[in-house]
């Protein structure tokens, strides 16, 4: 065979490696742009949090059609990826069919799997289309979901069913060439599903054949480079940060707010209670709370990037479902937009994050933060661990503590606090007077 196909197909690899491997780093960067944060504890737990939630999809099941369709999408994507590696392997050497010879039935029983997988994940991308674009499911039609998000969702949908539409027609021509002699051509025994498209090939003739097999071969291994460089910049880059995302979980009770390690040592002086605060105390305490993605940690922006943008926290999210203006998706994206503009701009030698915006402000506004109620459902409901509330809390104290810019009534809550150690205005020693006052009933 000749090398120029060979060579062609070593530029495209080497090009497309090239592009990934600039894109992760420009993704590494942005995420360590965040706060430093360890959670390296209960390593066995983590272990077993990954395998179950993104490798086993185990939160996916709380809604069991989308999740039925998205495991032959999820299976699909993990097993037919194995017959990449023929593909390179095949461009690289300049065979056909490299493991063929090698594996007997076995490669046979294996592309019927992975035809079958093919058809699947063809059939469930279509049906995802339809709730999209035609049923309309509520949580995809958020004001969030304008413009980019809606074309990427659908955008990779479609590609999903040309690349697997792609494998059944290469797999179809190849064997009527296989069983008509050509050159090169393997006959790999019976495969159901791009048998029933032989009838559309069989009157071609042989030159025809080899030329739409070719195609079909070049269109998905070129379309799987390109997919796996597009994925980067799409809100698939859940496929692969779901597993860190999941292993980086919060495994401390859900209802368990994180105190500032600061002011809880400030407080801890103040009383005389033994602190870990360094013998040498910074000359000026950080910020409190978050006002810009540098204020979060970097697992917060790894949250943000591996959001799927499937709306399951928001469709949960009390404060939505009331009318609030709260979508914790749009969090969850907005720290992911903020995060791709400072890093283009750092990129560009530009200011970053001396750029005059900031997260809050003109990402998300005090409204959002405020109709929080910190339940949990939107951490609870989120397929592959995303914790939002961590990030509306932070930035919530920044504007409570920096910026004195809480509600009115907020304000008069946390003066009552200060002074009355309780939300109310009165005294504590007046706590338990109602306890006295049932005493009194009883006797009475």
């Amino acid at each position: 065979m000749s090398f120029l196909p060979q060579l062609i197909f070593l530029i495209i690899l080497g090009a497309a490696s090239f592009f990934l491997i600039k894109r992760v780093k420009f993704l590494r960067r942005n995420i360590f742009l965040g706060k430093s944060e360890t959670r390296n504890d209960q390593p066995d737990k983590r272990w077993k949090t990954m395998l179950l939630v993104a490798f086993g999809q185990q939160k996916m099941f709380k809604r069991f059609i989308p999740a039925f369709l998205h495991f032959f999408v999820y299976v699909g994507f993990l097993v037919i990826n194995l017959e990449v590696l023929e593909f390179v392997l095949d461009g690289v050497l300049g065979t056909h069919r490299l493991f063929a010879p090698f594996l007997g039935g076995v490669y046979t029983a294996a592309m019927n799997l992975f035809e079958f997988l093919a058809f699947t994940v063809l059939l469930s991308c279509v049906i995802f289309l339809i709730r999209r674009n035609v049923v309309k499911v509520p949580r995809f039609t958020k004001p969030e979901m304008k413009g980019w998000p809606a074309l990427d969702g659908n955008l990779i949908l479609v590609i999903e069913i040309v690349l697997m539409l792609a494998i059944l027609t290469m797999n179809a021509t190849d064997q009527i060439l296989a069983v008509r002699g050509a050159e090169h051509y393997l006959v790999v025994g019976n495969l159901f599903f791009s048998g029933i498209l032989h009838p559309v090939f069989t009157g071609m003739s042989t030159e025809s054949l080899i030329f739409v097999e070719r195609a079909s071969w070049w269109f998905h291994i070129v379309g799987i480079l390109a997919f796996a460089i597009y994925v980067t910049y799409s809100k698939h880059l859940h496929i692969f940060l779901a597993f860190p995302n999941t292993w980086y979980s919060n495994l401390k009770p859900k209802g368990e707010m994180e105190n500032m390690p600061a002011v809880t040592n400030e407080v801890n002086m103040m009383l005389g209670i033994p602190t870990d605060a360094p013998a040498d105390p910074p000359a000026e305490i950080g910020r409190f709370g978050a006002k810009d993605i540098n204020d979060l940690s970097w697992i917060n922006v790894m949250n943000a990037y591996s959001c799927t943008e499937c709306g399951r926290c928001t469709s949960e999210c009390p404060a939505n479902l009331t009318g609030k203006k709260l979508s914790p998706r749009k969090i969850m994206m907005d720290v992911r937009d903020r995060a791709e503009e400072v890093g283009k701009s750092l990129d560009a030698g530009g200011k970053g994050l001396e750029d005059g915006k900031s997260l809050l402000g003109d990402y998300i506004t005090k409204e959002e933060l405020n109709a929080c109620t910190s339940c949990n459902a939107c951490v609870e409901a989120c397929p592959v661990n995303i914790d939002p509330l961590a990030i509306i809390l932070d930035m919530r104290r920044y504007v409570a503590m920096e910026e004195s810019g809480t509600p009115q009534q907020w304000n008069a809550m946390f003066q009552n606090m200060e002074t009355s150690f309780a939300p109310w205005k009165f005294s504590p020693q007046d706590r338990f007077n109602w306890a006295e006052q049932v005493k009194e009933e009883e006797i009475k």
